[in-house]
């Protein structure tokens, strides 16, 4: 009698792109759809999106994907036991409970027009900046999904009118998403997870729930809020209308930590997710330690309502990718976003040139919302491949920055290294496909840089949380890496120690001068 066949799904719904992927018993992907969806400017440093934009490319994506699987002979309609969810972190949307519509465009992640409200809280509270960290490990920014609910709160009339009717609920993308896929206005779940409540700055990283006097401080109503699941465990089924009605959601993650369960991060192990921006997580087990290096203290994961929590120190930088699309769209220096390796590699070096791309301001370490982007160093000699490069050598610098801020605050106990001695970095994300870019990031940090044979760790860790709720995977066939690395490519350093230096020196150099540059005239 021939094995059944058992298929899990993926919902990957990111900061330009929505993506459903289909993964066989042995977590192979045997079909996808990705569309890309509208990013909306309506002022200098705001970015939005239309949340039933998003909702139908998840539809869009879901059929088109089960479509190709089975045409190319996969029974994925009786084989699906169960998909999980990822997501954009911190994009913030408020919604009617009662007409299911959305009350505002979602305020995405990288949008900065929380800025006063952020300069309002640190003068106001005691602490400053650092007031809520104790609580939730997070600084007073505008990343967060926290003060933008604070902002819609305060200055669309819609949401105003909606909470004290009793009829708003706030979620970000995961929740959102849920909501509708379970019925929406039919009895849809208002839940979200762990990962992504840790992101909001509203959730207390020891007891996982919403912490009172956070909510009580802000203003923030308790009912709009949703409820806080695990990772992995049935959440609900999915509602009819949907093409694959009757299934289970069974996990559920914000992208950076689904990166973190597909790339098998333990205790002591580091990643980086290049994509729009770039994410940088060290698994610090089941310690919260708090950095005195500018970095977030956030959740990793917990993989089961009775699973211990793992948490993870985490670096974020804003603009990664973004740097490469800035070039594309607004300089016109290259067609295509992969044009960019050929072009970078027509030169050596940047021949002095730095790139520091702090379009809306610097995350970590150094958390400056006054700070602009720059191109210094800049010669008659200098052509676009110097650019080029050097817009490369910008993600990795500053995937430095972050990693350096890791060591001295996890120390040599919070890391895993091979046996020379040498920490990995383990990558992913669209852009490692870059391997110039992946040779510069192993040069920069004098470290071995390791890519899984599958970059889209992200989707995977998604689906391996689904499938390990509903018994297809075990932890342990999750967290064994042996056979992963054995397909891995790894880059190892090639870059004299005392040029490198010299290098990271010009970069700080570079990176003071982009400060205090948000109020230049126009």
């Amino acid at each position: 009698m021939a094995k059944e066949e058992v298929f899990i799904g993926s919902i990957d719904q990111g900061t330009t792109s929505t993506r459903f992927l289909i993964y066989d018993s042995l977590a192979r992907a045997i079909g996808s759809h990705q569309v890309e969806f509208t990013q909306f400017y309506p002022e200098a440093g705001w970015v939005e999106h239309d949340p039933m934009e998003i909702l139908e490319s998840v539809r869009m994506c879901i059929a088109k994907a089960i479509d190709k699987a089975t045409a190319d002979g996969y029974n994925v309609d009786s084989g699906l036991k169960a998909i999980g969810l990822t997501n954009q972190r911190e994009t913030t949307v408020v919604w009617s409970k009662s007409t299911g519509c959305p009350l505002n465009n979602a305020v995405v992640w990288m949008d900065v027009r929380t800025s006063p409200i952020c300069r309002k809280l640190e003068n106001d509270l005691p602490g400053g900046r650092t007031h809520f960290v104790e609580t939730c490990g997070l600084p007073i920014s505008t990343y967060f999904s926290a003060l933008k609910l604070l902002w819609l709160l305060e200055n669309v009339d819609t949401v105003k009118e909606a909470v004290k009717k009793g009829d708003a609920l706030f979620g970000t993308i995961d929740t959102w998403l849920i909501w509708n896929l379970t019925g929406g206005i039919d009895n849809g779940l208002h839940v979200t997870d762990v990962s992504n409540a840790s992101r909001t700055m509203l959730m207390n990283l020891k007891t996982l729930d919403w912490d009172k006097p956070t909510l009580n401080t802000l203003r923030i109503p308790a009912e709009i809020l949703p409820k806080i699941v695990s990772n992995s465990e049935i959440i609900g089924n999915i509602a009819k209308g949907w093409p694959i009605p009757g299934v289970p959601i069974a996990g559920c993650l914000g992208d950076q930590h689904a990166a973190m369960v597909g790339q098998a991060c333990r205790k002591g192990e580091a990643k980086s997710t290049y994509g729009t921006g770039a994410f940088i997580l060290l698994n610090t087990g089941e310690e919260i330690i708090k950095s005195n290096h500018g970095l977030l203290s956030t959740l990793a994961f917990k993989l089961g309502p009775n699973s211990p929590a793992n948490y993870a120190l985490e670096g974020s930088i804003a603009i990664a990718g973004a740097a490469v699309q800035w070039l594309r769209d607004s300089l016109g220096i290259i067609k295509t976003a992969s044009e960019i390796e050929a072009l970078a590699s027509q030169v050596d070096s940047t021949g002095g040139v730095y790139f520091v791309p702090a379009f809306n301001g610097l995350f970590a370490p150094w958390w400056r919302n006054d700070a602009r982007g720059i191109c210094i160093g800049i010669t008659r000699f200098t052509n676009k491949s110097h650019i080029a490069r050097a817009v490369l050598e910008s993600m990795c610098f500053q995937v430095k920055d972050v990693l350096d801020s890791m060591h001295k605050d996890a120390g040599e106990k919070g890391e895993v290294r091979n046996e020379k001695g040498e920490f990995l970095l383990r990558v992913d994300g669209g852009a490692t496909v870059n391997n110039l870019l992946m040779q510069i990031q192993a040069n920069l940090l004098g470290n071995p840089v390791v890519r899984p044979a599958d970059i889209e760790t992200t989707a995977l860790g998604a689906a391996y949380a689904a499938g390990l709720a509903v018994g297809v995977w075990t932890e342990d066939e999750i967290f064994s890496s042996g056979e992963k690395m054995k397909k891995a490519t790894i880059f190892n350093p090639n870059l004299d120690e005392g040029l490198r230096k010299k290098k990271v020196e010009s970069w700080c150099k570079a990176v003071s001068r982009t400060f205090d540059l948000a109020d230049l005239s126009l």
